[in-house]
């Protein structure tokens, strides 16, 4: 545990260093509180359903531009060889790495805390939603976190990790689109796999274990994945 956490703060303190951070954050909360504020949800509502609904969406974007260096960098600079000759298990990179950019994507949604403020102050909004909302953000993000971190593993361009990840989640976000122009029994499958097919039921104040499940099991799997990719590395 030592061991994660030290690469963790390592990983932050690298975020806070570079621009990158700030740039990544700077955008959410800018397109984030400009479509909170023109939602109809916000004044007649008194929700933060305009916010979560473009929140959702850009932690999918993002969060593959966060975990685009993760690996990719350290394989391009040469330092990913220095990293696994390391007293280091694969598994302790991995989730140091992951608990790093969580991070940052924890303090991206602290500071849209405002927007729940604001109706606190000039309403008197259903805090349910708003907490089930925020938990909903944060499995999303740890999600996409996952699938950027296993992107990232794969090569050693930060543009190509960033569009293999931002692949990934595209086709998990959409998957139960394609829902509807398959069988029955496969269209069950697309739409429990379907990252936007879960996440509706935290925006309106509701807590599915199952949904809790698909997004631990889906992180769980890709943070798997990328600790097998790092191995891979390692022997080859």
């Amino acid at each position: 545990m030592k061991n994660i956490t030290t690469i963790a703060i390592k990983e932050f303190k690298s975020y806070l260093s570079s621009p990158m951070a700030y740039v990544v954050s700077g955008i959410f909360l800018a397109l984030t509180g400009f479509f909170f504020s023109i939602s109809s949800a916000t004044y007649f509502e008194t929700s933060i359903r305009g916010f979560l609904g473009i929140g959702s969406i850009l932690l999918l974007l993002l969060a593959a531009v966060l975990t685009m260096r993760l690996l990719a960098e350290e394989r391009k600079l040469g330092t990913l060889e220095l990293l696994l000759t390391a007293p280091l298990r694969d598994s302790e990179i991995i989730l140091g790495k992951f608990f790093g950019s969580l991070g940052i994507l924890a303090a991206m949604l602290v500071l849209t805390f405002y927007y729940p403020i604001l109706l606190l102050i000039f309403g008197d909004p259903d805090i349910g939603p708003i907490i089930t909302g925020y938990i909903g953000l944060l499995l999303l993000g740890c999600t996409a976190l996952a699938v950027g971190l296993f992107a990232s593993s794969l090569t050693s361009n930060q543009i190509v990790a960033a569009v293999v990840a931002g692949g990934i989640l595209g086709a998990l976000w959409f998957a139960g689109s394609a829902a509807g122009l398959l069988p029955t029994a496969l269209a069950e499958i697309f739409n429990y796999l379907s990252l936007s097919t879960h996440f509706p039921d935290f925006m309106t104040g509701i807590i599915d274990t199952r949904s809790i499940i698909y997004y631990l099991s889906i992180t769980a799997l890709f943070l798997f994945l990328a600790t097998r990719s790092l191995e891979n590395s390692r022997w080859n």
